[in-house]
C-alpha cells in the first residue's frame, strides 16, 4: 500500500525526465516514457498483491498543506481506489506502446501524457475535497494540450469544448465543495469530516450541494445530456490520448460521482436517484443509437463508450451494494474494452489507409491485410457487447442484477442497450473488416491502399494482448476485483449512502 503514492510523483517526474529526453532524441523522450509507465504500472500491482481489503479508507499519507483552510495533503486507498490504480497503471503503459510512432515534439507529447497519468493517480487517492479538486484539474489540463497539439480531425474545437465542458463541470463541483466546507464550519475538507457534519445541514442544502457535486463530475463520466463532449473529444485526439479519455479520465467523474457526491451527501442521492437512473438509462440506448448510424468509424466507438459509460452512472443510481460494485467493475472492464476498442480505430486503421469513413473501408479486405487487427477488433467488439468469458459481461449484469433489486423497470429498459450495443458492434465488425462495395473504382481503390499498410508493430501487439489478457483475466476471475470493492462498500460512508440510496 505505501507504494501507491509513489505513483503520483514517479508519473511527474517522468513527465519532467521525458520533456527533457525528447531535446535529445524522440527515441529517449520514449523510453523514459515507458520505463515511467511500466514504473507505476509495477507498484500499483505491488501494492495490489499486498492490499488486504478492508470497510475504511487505509491512510497513506496524512500532513498539513493549507491549515488556514483545513486543506491537507491525505492520500488513502480502499478497494475501489485499487482497482482503479490498476487500470490506471495498465493504461498508461499500453497508452504509451500505442504512442511509440509519435515523431512530431516526443518529449512534449509525453510530458503532457505523464502529467495527465499523475493527475489521475492523484485523483484516485484523494481523501481531502480540495486536494481531489487539485489533481483532478491537473489530470484535465493536459487532455487539451493532447488533442489540441497532436490531434486530427477538428482538433482544436475537439480540444476546447471538452476544456469547456470540463470546466464548467469543475465550477459546479467547487461551487458545492465551497458550500459544504462553509456549512461544515470552515475549518476542513476531509471527505469524512464534511461527511459527518451533513447531518446538522437543512435538507436544502444536502439537496443542493449533492446535485452542484455530482452533475459536475457527471459532466466528465458523459452523463446524458452532457455527453457530447465526448465523442468529439475522442475523434479529434490522437490514440493515446483517445485511449486515455475512455480509458481511465471519464472514469474520473464517475469516481467522483461516487467518492465525494454520494459517499458525502446521501440525503441528495436518495432524492436525485430516479432522475440519475433515467438520465443513464437515456444515455445507453440514445448514445448506442447513434454509433448505429454513424459512418466515421471513430465516432462509432466514440458513442459506444459514451453507452457503456451509462451503465455505471446506472449502477451508481440504482444505489444498492449489488449495482454500484458492477458500477465500479464496469469502469475497469469498459476502460480496457474502449482502451483496445480506440487503438484498434485510430492507430491500426486510420494511421494506416487514413480513413475512418466506413463506405471506404468497406471497399478495402482488412481481414486479409490486417489480420492481427481484425482478430483484435472482434474479440474487443465481444467484449464490449457482453459476451461471456469476457470482463464486460460479469460487469454489466451484476449492474442489472443490482438495478433490478432497486427498479425492475430500470434493468427491463436498460437491457435493451445491451441489444443496441450488440447492434452496432456487429454493424462495424462487418463493415470495416469483411464488408464488400459496388462503389465504381473501389478496388482499384483499395489496391491502392493495399500498397501504404505498413505490418502492425511489436508495440502495437504487446498492447492489445496486454488489454485482451486484462479482460479475459477479469471476465473468467471478476471476483479477484469484486472481493476488493465489495468490503469499500461497508465502509461507514458508503454503506450510509447506499442504505439511503435504496430508501
Amino acid at each position: 500500500m505505501n507504494a501507491l503514492p509513489c505513483t503520483i510523483y514517479v508519473s511527474f517526474a517522468g513527465a519532467a525526465l521525458a520533456l527533457l529526453a525528447g531535446l535529445r532524441s524522440a527515441q529517449a523522450a520514449r523510453v523514459v516514457a515507458l520505463g515511467t509507465a511500466l514504473t507505476t504500472l509495477a507498484l500499483a500491482l505491488w501494492a495490489a498483491l499486498g492490499f488486504e481489503p478492508a470497510a475504511a479508507l487505509q491512510t497513506l499519507v496524512n500532513v498539513e498543506w493549507i491549515p488556514q483552510l483545513g486543506v491537507r495533503y491525505h492520500l488513502a486507498a480502499d478497494g475501489i481506489s485499487m482497482t482503479l490504480m490498476v487500470l490506471t497503471g495498465l493504461a498508461s503503459v499500453v497508452g504509451v506502446l500505442f504512442s511509440w510512432n509519435i515523431e512530431h515534439r516526443t518529449g512534449e507529447f509525453f510530458a503532457f501524457y505523464l502529467a495527465l497519468i499523475g493527475g489521475v493517480f492523484g485523483v484516485f487517492l484523494s481523501a481531502d475535497a480540495f486536494l481531489f479538486f487539485v489533481f483532478y484539474e491537473i489530470a484535465i489540463v493536459p487532455k487539451y494540450f493532447l488533442i489540441a497539439n497532436w490531434g486530427s480531425t477538428n482538433r482544436e474545437y475537439g480540444a476546447m469544448k471538452l476544456v469547456l465542458y470540463s470546466f464548467a463541470g469543475s465550477a459546479l463541483v467547487m461551487a458545492g465543495l465551497i458550500w459544504a466546507w462553509a456549512a461544515a464550519g470552515g475549518t476542513t475538507f476531509a471527505l469524512g469530516e464534511i461527511a459527518a457534519a451533513v447531518p446538522q445541514f437543512t435538507r436544502f442544502e444536502q439537496l443542493g450541494m449533492f446535485a452542484l457535486v455530482f452533475t459536475g463530475f457527471a459532466v466528465l463520466a458523459g452523463m446524458f445530456p452532457f455527453h457530447t463532449w465526448a465523442p468529439t473529444g475522442h475523434v479529434a485526439a490522437p490514440t493515446a490520448a483517445s485511449m486515455l479519455l475512455a480509458g481511465v479520465v471519464m472514469k474520473l467523474g464517475a469516481y467522483g460521482c461516487l467518492r465525494v457526491a454520494m459517499a458525502t451527501f446521501p440525503a441528495g442521492l436518495a432524492y436525485f436517484a430516479p432522475v440519475i437512473a433515467w438520465l443513464a438509462i437515456i444515455g445507453i440506448v440514445y448514445a448506442g443509437l447513434v454509433a448505429l448510424v454513424q459512418d466515421d468509424f471513430k465516432f462509432v466507438v466514440g458513442y459506444s463508450s459514451v453507452s457503456h459509460m451509462g451503465f455505471v452512472l446506472l449502477g451508481l443510481a440504482a444505489a444498492n451494494p449489488t449495482a454500484v460494485a458492477g458500477a465500479v467493475l464496469q469502469m475497469f472492464s469498459h476502460g480496457v474494452i474502449a482502451g483496445l476498442l480506440f487503438a484498434v480505430v485510430g492507430r491500426m486503421v486510420y494511421e494506416r489507409t487514413h480513413t475512418r469513413k466506413l463506405d471506404d473501408l468497406r471497399a478495402m479486405p482488412l481481414h486479409k491485410l490486417m489480420p492481427f487487427a481484425a482478430v483484435v477488433f472482434v474479440i474487443a467488439g465481444l467484449a464490449s457487447m457482453g459476451m461471456p468469458g469476457f470482463s464486460g459481461f460479469p460487469a454489466e449484469l451484476t449492474i442489472l442484477i443490482g438495478t433490478w433489486k432497486t427498479s425492475p423497470l430500470w434493468a427491463l429498459v436498460a437491457v435493451t442497450g445491451v441489444l443496441v450495443a450488440a447492434a452496432f458492434t456487429l454493424r462495424a465488425i462487418q463493415v470495416s473488416f469483411f464488408g464488400k462495395t459496388d462503389k465504381p473504382g473501389a478496388v482499384a481503390e483499395a489496391a491502392h491502399h493495399a500498397h501504404d499498410i505498413t505490418p502492425i508493430t511489436w508495440p502495437e501487439k504487446a498492447g492489445a494482448i496486454l488489454l485482451i489478457a486484462a479482460m479475459v483475466y477479469v471476465g473468467l476471475q471478476p471476483d479477484v476485483l469484486l472481493d476488493w470493492i465489495r468490503p469499500a462498500l461497508e465502509s461507514p460512508l458508503m454503506h450510509a449512502a447506499l442504505t439511503g440510496g435504496a430508501s
